[in-house]
């Protein structure tokens, strides 16, 4: 149960960070960036408000530091190829999907049980 509502929470926080970073380039470009970096801290607020409590739950139900960085990064990129596609209207191509693919094989050796060796 613990370990869902970390993945939820990241889910929302990722949504939150997305915008922050990328949410500028479709109607904003022209903006000072100075508004722009106020906007995005603003906006990042809320992510840090899903993403410490996702980090402590997570913790707290088991998972290494290393596999909840893991985890937030493969939630990254499945929410930023949605964003792209979806707000920013940007094509998704077939290198994208196989690059990602191959950053999603090397997140789950994170996750293989090698044993509990001290290094």
């Amino acid at each position: 149960m613990k370990t869902s509502t970390t993945i939820l929470l990241l889910v929302i926080s990722n949504l939150f960070m997305t915008f922050a970073w990328y949410g500028h380039l479709k109607n904003h470009k022209a903006s000072p960036l100075w508004m722009v970096v106020l906007a995005s801290w603003g906006i990042a607020f809320f992510e840090y408000c899903f993403q410490v409590p996702a980090n402590r739950l997570g913790a707290i139900s088991g998972l290494t530091t290393a596999q909840l960085k893991t985890i937030q990064e493969v939630i990254t990129l499945l929410v930023f190829a949605g964003f792209s596609i979806l707000y920013l209207r940007e094509p998704f191509r077939w290198n994208y999907l196989v690059g990602f693919a191959l950053i999603a094989a090397g997140a789950g050796f994170v996750f293989l049980n090698l044993g509990r060796g001290s290094g």
